[in-house]
């Protein structure tokens, strides 16, 4: 069974600074900086025991997820941010315009069916 001062001395350590920015990469004079959003959540329980029904628990856990930003882009002095294009959420926000668009469509055709 892990301590959870341990598992929580452990997870603090976890989203430092090199998980957001990587290694720069440098190529013809140009500097690129690759960003990363990071996310960080715990948890933790316990138990007791009550009467008849004996029990016991511990619990914790940690979790870390990052999704790439963008890079920052470092050419002859100036410096320029490059976000990522997430395709799939272009995607799924186009399929929902669509979708909104269909029923908004059917539901002035049903109403103007009703006025005749």
């Amino acid at each position: 069974m892990m301590d959870i001062i341990e598992m929580l001395e452990q997870a603090q350590d976890k989203p430092t600074v090199n998980r957001v920015f990587g290694e720069p990469i440098v190529r013809d004079g140009v500097t690129v900086i690759p960003v990363a959003r990071v996310a960080g959540g715990g948890g933790g329980g316990s138990g007791r025991q009550e009467g008849d029904n004996p029990g016991e628990g511990v619990g914790g856990g940690f979790g870390l997820g990052a999704t790439p930003a963008g890079v920052f882009v470092i050419k002859d002095g100036d410096v320029r941010w490059q976000p990522v294009v997430d395709v799939n959420k272009l995607i799924v926000g186009g399929q929902v315009i669509v979708v909104v668009a269909l029923l908004t469509l059917r539901t002035i055709a049903r109403l103007r069916a009703r006025k005749r």
